[in-house]
């Protein structure tokens, strides 16, 4: 009987041993699978370093470009806000131009009315010189003819004397 249970409990321990190979196999297996499992992830660790560190790299030249069109639009806006004190002034002075343009038509209309005003005061001048001229030849004449008169009643005087 003890040679029966050391037969039984030699068998239950090759058993054991042949479980034990098997799981120790098993182990192997899964340690060779966590090793890749590990070196991948490894590699995948450097993949997403390098994807942080160019993520940072482009989130510090995005904060530079931000940085330089915050900039830009300020000096947009100054750019924007002297160009509009620039079209009010514009707006003045073609305003004052326009007012100086209505000026001087007001005075070409002015001067137009003078021009014609003094064209019929000359015209006058001229007709009134011409009947000046008619009166003195008629003056003249008349005189003329006095004189003719007086030499005759002066004539006449003696040969009545």
């Amino acid at each position: 009987m003890a040679n029966e249970e050391l037969a039984f409990q030699i068998r239950e321990k090759e058993k054991r041993a042949a479980e034990l190979i098997i799981a120790n196999e098993e182990l192997v297996f899964q340690n060779e699978e966590k090793e890749k499992r590990a070196a991948e992830l490894a590699i995948a660790n450097k993949e997403l370093i390098f994807q942080n560190e160019q993520k940072e790299r482009r989130a510090a030249e995005l904060i530079i470009a931000n940085e330089e069109l915050a900039f830009q639009n300020k000096e947009k806006e100054k750019r924007a806000a002297e160009l509009a004190i620039a079209n009010k002034e514009l707006a003045f002075q073609n305003r004052e131009k326009e007012k100086r343009a209505q000026e001087k038509e007001k005075r070409a209309a002015e001067l137009i009315i003078a021009n014609k005003e003094l064209a019929f005061q000359n015209e006058e001048k001229e007709k009134r010189a011409a009947e000046l001229i008619i009166a003195n030849e008629e003056l003249a004449y008349q005189n003329n003819e006095k004189e003719k008169r007086a030499t005759e009643l002066i004539i006449a005087n003696k040969e009545l004397a």
